[in-house]
């Protein structure tokens, strides 16, 4: 069974670090896209990074470009988020995705996702 699993969120002070992790089982990483997005309480979902299989090329969102990290470890069948710098508006649950054809426009897009981790943002 195709599953993905994320961990690693939690509570953080403005201006420090967390990295997520995405577990998949049930398939193989390496011939999916992989991206991020999150949701926010109120707010609609926002891609925030997706990494091509095909050259690994990676796209991020302005909200999060220069301080979040995509990176994915084939023998791991994992994915990570590295998050520095993180400020207040980065709250909220953080999901990873996969995709079969194409990093999606808006990075929010997946063919399946897990159930997310939080991330709490608090001084």
């Amino acid at each position: 069974q195709l599953q993905l699993v994320e961990s690693g969120g939690g509570l953080v002070q403005p201006g420090g670090s967390l990295r997520l992790s995405c577990d998949a089982s049930g398939f193989t990483l390496d011939r999916y896209n992989v991206g991020w997005f999150r949701q926010a309480p109120g707010l609609v979902r926002e891609g925030i990074s997706c990494m091509s299989v095909s050259d690994g090329t990676t796209n991020y969102a302005p909200s999060v470009k220069g301080r979040f990290t995509i990176s994915r470890d084939n023998a791991k069948n994992t994915v990570y988020l590295q998050m520095n710098n993180i400020e207040p508006e980065d709250a909220g649950v953080y999901y990873c995705g996969v995709v079969a054809l194409a990093c999606p426009r808006y990075m929010d897009s997946y063919d399946y996702w897990g159930q997310g981790t939080q991330v709490f943002v608090s001084s």
